[in-house]
């Protein structure tokens, strides 16, 4: 049977085919209205909040930031680097199980791991009880590291961030040709040389990105620093929301932080820069070398520990606390934010993908400076904290409700109320700016595979730009976009600062019940939500790794 075809109007057809650009260019904007919204609302806040700010905590939260940021990155780089070259070029025993599970604490809100570490090791937890129990010291007789700390913020960070690091190295270092090796070791260097002076700067960009993405989380963390009460930008900016009610403390503070951001972004495009990385025609996988007996137990041990602290140990912490709580996950009230969680994390990641589609077909398409501009304001969320997107939203929204109500009262006597404040399609716009990255990263890892004449072929064969997207590209792209879909709906699950501050009034989720029962040191309680929340995050990370293991065996066989 023939297609049946629709013609329009030549006006109308136009319309249409600008559509696009009208709606990428409106999202585009709404991508930026956080950057501007938080500069302005600083500028225009009165000096005397930023000399108190000056005077009181700017430094300390300066100071803390820092230092946290320094460390996690330091410890999650070196973590994600050795153990990612251990599972790529050696061969020991429990390699294969370790190779997965090295990435599984990515699915751990670090609050998740605060919460149960600091059930185990906080004063009255097991550890110190049995301490004391065996020894009969008091409790001033003897020292012990304090969890509620700066100290332990990083570990908790540096334990579920390293798969950053460890996924994007371990796929440099598989993607590295075993002949550039052998002609470093012909040269006379050791494997040890050959691997610190060729292999390690190969992988460098790799590993710089992976480090980028950890000092990003980091320095957008508010649960985690919040619960161990370190005082740093991202909990600053809640408290002048909330606690203070001072708007303009707050958005000074979300500048403050921005620039953080944007300055960690702007260090990994210089480190990027112009260079190109080669491997030549032939590739040759390398060759795993075994470690036995000592070597082998070190390795094993290595590779062991931070899954093991990440994931393993945590999941017992936690379904430990469960038992003995008396939180029913079965009961109205918790089917209920798990209700709200799903909900939220379904429609951001529809809404995400939705964008990062329509913004990547654009670039792929239309090759202008538009095109390119969106798509690079679509880059630039995932630099910003939710905490400061949360801000940077509701200075505007707020802004227009009130006056559109002061107008409707004045004119008509009808109260308009909040609109848009407190509304959850304007968090579900928070979630999108914040994830758009990810989904639009996803989306050129796929569309990169799809060979350019597949596209000349189609528009020869008479396909316009939306039938080109139907009928080419999604089918190949299902795999892509499904992946983006998971990622963003377990970021979503995840993210605490931005649900926080926009959620509207009695809607919480599982992060948010989480959070407030841990903040009434409610722990027991906590490890409800906190167990739902991992249990659902494990299922794309699982993913992930089968497709990783997927492609690296499919680049073997066709070497």
């Amino acid at each position: 049977m023939a297609e049946t075809s629709i013609s329009f109007p030549r006006g109308t057809a136009s319309l249409i085919g600008k559509l696009p650009w009208v709606l990428a260019g409106f999202v585009a904007a709404i991508c930026l209205l956080p950057h501007i919204s938080v500069l302005v609302a600083a500028f225009m806040g009165s000096t005397e909040t930023l000399q108190s700010l000056a005077d009181t905590v700017l430094g300390r939260y300066t100071r803390a930031t820092l230092v946290l940021l320094v460390t996690v990155v330091t410890f999650s780089t070196l973590i994600g680097t050795v153990t990612a070259w251990l599972v790529t070029t050696t061969e020991f025993r429990g390699r294969r199980v370790l190779e997965v599970a090295l990435v599984l604490p990515l699915a751990f809100p670090a609050y998740v791991l605060a919460y149960a570490y600091t059930h185990v090791l906080d004063h009255p937890g097991i550890v110190q009880s049995t301490l004391r129990a065996v020894t009969g010291w008091g409790p001033r007789d003897y020292w012990f590291p304090e969890i509620r700390s700066l100290g332990g913020a990083a570990a908790m960070l540096t334990l579920v961030l390293y798969p950053y690091v460890y996924l994007l190295a371990r796929a440099a270092f598989a993607s590295q040709s075993a002949t550039t090796f052998y002609a470093a070791q012909s040269l006379g260097q050791t494997r040890f040389g050959a691997f610190w002076r060729v292999s390690l700067p190969m992988a460098r960009p790799a590993i710089a990105s992976g480090a980028m993405l950890v000092g990003m989380e980091t320095i957008a963390d508010f649960g985690t620093v919040s619960y161990f009460g370190v005082q740093t930008f991202a909990v600053g900016i809640y408290s002048s929301w909330f606690t203070f009610a001072d708007r303009a403390a707050a958005a000074q503070l979300s500048l403050g932080l921005l620039a953080f951001a944007l300055l960690l972004a702007i260090l990994e495009r210089v480190n990027r820069g112009e260079a190109r990385y080669a491997f030549g025609r032939k590739f040759e996988p390398m060759p795993r070398v075994s470690l036995n007996g000592w070597y082998g137990g070190l390795a094993l041990m290595t590779c062991f520990l931070p899954a093991f602290l990440g994931c393993l140990l945590p999941v017992v912490m936690l379904s430990e606390m469960a038992v003995g709580s008396e939180q029913s996950l079965f009961s109205p009230r918790y089917l209920q934010f798990a209700q709200n969680s799903v909900t939220l994390g379904v429609c951001a990641a529809l809404l995400t993908v939705a964008v990062a589609l329509l913004f990547g077909s654009l670039a792929r398409n239309r090759h202008s400076w538009f095109a390119t501009t969106v798509l690079y304001i679509g880059r630039l969320g995932y630099a910003v904290p939710g905490g400061v997107i949360a801000v940077g939203l509701l200075v505007p929204f707020a802004f227009f409700d009130n006056a559109l109500d002061a107008y409707m009262r004045e004119a008509f006597g009808i109260s308009t109320g909040l609109l848009f404040t407190g509304s959850i399609w304007l968090l579900v716009c928070a979630y999108m700016i914040r994830f758009l990255a990810a989904a639009i990263g996803a989306y050129e890892g796929g569309v990169a595979v799809i060979n350019p004449n597949m596209d000349a072929a189609a528009r020869v064969l008479g396909q316009s730009e939306w039938g080109l997207l139907r009928r080419v590209h999604f089918p190949l792209l299902r795999p892509s976009l499904f992946t983006a879909l998971l990622i963003v709906f377990v970021d979503v699950m995840k993210e605490l600062p931005a649900t926080l501050i926009m959620r509207p009034f009695n809607f919480d989720t599982l992060a948010v019940q989480a959070h407030r029962l841990a903040a009434d040191e409610r722990l027991a309680g906590a490890a409800v939500p906190s167990l739902v929340i991992v249990a659902i995050g494990t299922l794309p990370v699982i993913l992930l790794c089968r497709r990783i293991r997927n492609e690296q065996g499919n680049k073997k066989e066709g070497a």
